[in-house]
């Protein structure tokens, strides 16, 4: 390692895809033993740019420098040689395999022509005691919560002998407590001479816990900036990225009207073994109403939202507009007019393969502008995809490009735009702005007060505690698959929620 060299350097980097520049001249200095933030839209260039730090994509023009010397990765296995790792979004983690499995997993220690767990075990407790990631090596990984399967693959990365990591949105779907501890096991790997990259959404956040902040916009840096030197707020950081103040969730004011939109009585969900997953549960949405449910994830929330859209097996009562379709099936839940936002938007809510316009069709083939009843009608389809792609702001160069070319959040735009199309009586949506930027939560926020204030109801599951207080008219806690508390937006923090939710504390409806 050079006297005095960044831990990565990026020079000039680019990369082209067919109708659209990704990244435009991007220079990127990260110094060795910090935590350096990178903030910017969705479709602003980020993803990609890690991608290709990564070697899981090849850059166009520019130079990969690592602790001064100049690197040229091919794939993910030359960033691993040089000490780079990378914790995704979405976790990569075999649910049906332990925990040590799972971290030893492609990089399997040997004793002869046997596997050595035992060393593998010594590692990872080494790595774990040193680091603060307590986790049970022997734990099956489906059985484990969020936080938990997040340090797995932290340690992951550093049993595979990783000192710069790479973080994308680590954060999106943990509670208050759950962010502290993350945060403390960065300062611990920071202590420790790692270097760390974080994406993150949330400038509260970024500003909490980076050393140096990058902003990127529309493909290209707009500057970097020093919270510990400069005075920086979160307003300024969101007038950088997209040259406007952050927004705020807040919806006051009453549109809560007489009638009951849904009307859930007694639902319980059982697993396999006849364990209650959701345990005999009742609520009711009015039209012009927003009921958010907290809770830490593995609670219920994701059976919950599939026993409303009959996706389960299921006992109790739910009646929509006066009507029991507890019988129905999904699509006919669905041409009753309920539209469903899922918490997994890539295995649940779009065919990654297909063009945008057919996945405007998904889940709605049944109806206008898709269908005339009898037939598709794939040309009002595509006008449908090319509103919703403006209305909502979807980053895209047309509508024939295939969904797994947008970024997250953009494809979260397209869910969040078709699912509130045809006008919906009820709204179940799960994370409806996760990895989304602070524009276009924005614009989500606004679509979501102007339909409630037309009479949409919504059920709202959200792990953004601050986005769940600010919309919901009515907040339900939810632990262990029952309802254990109701808290009132206007006056509980998320603080108090987020202990609510671990069943650590209580707060007053």
């Amino acid at each position: 390692m050079s006297e005095n060299a960044a831990a990565v350097e990026l020079k000039g980097i680019w990369k082209r895809f067919p109708g659209v520049i990704a990244n435009s001249d991007i220079n990127l200095k990260v110094a060795p033993g910090t935590v350096h933030a990178i903030v910017g839209e969705n479709g602003a260039g980020k993803s990609t740019l890690m991608k290709i730090l990564y070697g899981m994509q090849k850059q166009d023009e520019g130079t990969i420098s690592i602790n001064g010397n100049v690197l040229s990765f091919n794939s993910p296995s030359d960033a691993i040689e040089a000490g780079i790792g990378m914790v995704h979004q979405h976790f990569m983690l075999a649910d049906n395999f332990t925990v040590v499995e799972n971290i030893v997993l492609g990089s399997e220690p040997r004793k002869g022509m046997a596997l050595d767990f035992a060393k593998a075990r010594a590692d990872i407790a080494a790595i774990s005691s040193e680091n603060g990631l307590e986790v049970n090596p022997d734990a099956l990984v489906a059985d484990l919560g969020v936080g938990d399967r997040q340090r797995i693959e932290i340690i992951k990365v550093l049993y595979r002998g990783a000192k710069i990591l790479i973080l994308d949105e680590p954060t999106a779907v943990l509670v208050p407590h759950e962010v502290n501890e993350l945060f403390d096991t960065l300062r611990d790997l920071k202590k420790a001479g790692n270097t760390i990259i974080f994406i993150s959404h949330k400038l509260d956040e970024v500003l909490s816990i980076a050393d140096e902040i990058t902003v990127i916009r529309r493909g290209t840096t707009v500057g970097s900036v020093n919270p510990h030197t400069q005075e920086v707020s979160a307003q300024d950081l969101a007038v950088m990225m997209v040259g406007s103040e952050l927004p705020t969730p807040e919806t006051r004011g009453d549109t809560i009207r007489d009638e009951v939109v849904l009307d859930v009585d007694n639902l319980s969900v059982l697993a396999p073994g006849g364990k209650a997953i959701v345990d005999n549960i009742s609520f009711q949405i009015r039209s012009g109403e927003i009921l958010g449910i907290a809770g830490v994830e593995g609670n219920g929330q994701a059976e919950i939202l599939d026993a409303l859209m009959g996706l389960n097996d299921s006992t109790g009562t739910v009646v929509f507009k006066g009507q029991d379709i507890s019988n129905e099936t999904t699509r006919n839940r669905r041409e009753l007019g309920i539209g469903f936002i899922p918490e997994d938007r890539q295995r649940q809510a779009l065919l990654l393969t297909a063009p945008l316009w057919e996945n405007r069709m998904l889940g709605h083939q049944t109806l206008p502008p898709n269908s005339n009843g009898f037939l598709l009608t794939p040309g009002d389809a595509k006008d449908d995809t090319k509103r919703i792609v403006q209305e909502f702001d979807v980053r895209t160069p047309g509508i024939d490009v295939l969904a797994s070319a947008l970024s997250g959040g953009n494809q979260q735009k397209l869910i969040v735009g078709r699912e509130m199309s045809g006008e919906p009586k009820l709204l179940i949506a799960a994370h409806p702005t996760r990895g989304i930027d602070v524009g276009a939560q924005a614009a989500i926020w606004d679509h979501l007060r102007h339909a409630r204030e037309a009479g949409l109801a919504v059920l709202l599951i959200s792990a953004d505690l601050d986005e769940l207080i600010g919309l919901s008219d009515t907040i339900k806690v939810l632990l262990r698959g029952a309802f254990v508390a109701d808290a009132n937006p206007a006056t509980v923090t998320p603080e108090q929620l987020g202990t609510a939710m671990t069943g650590a504390g209580k707060v007053s409806a």
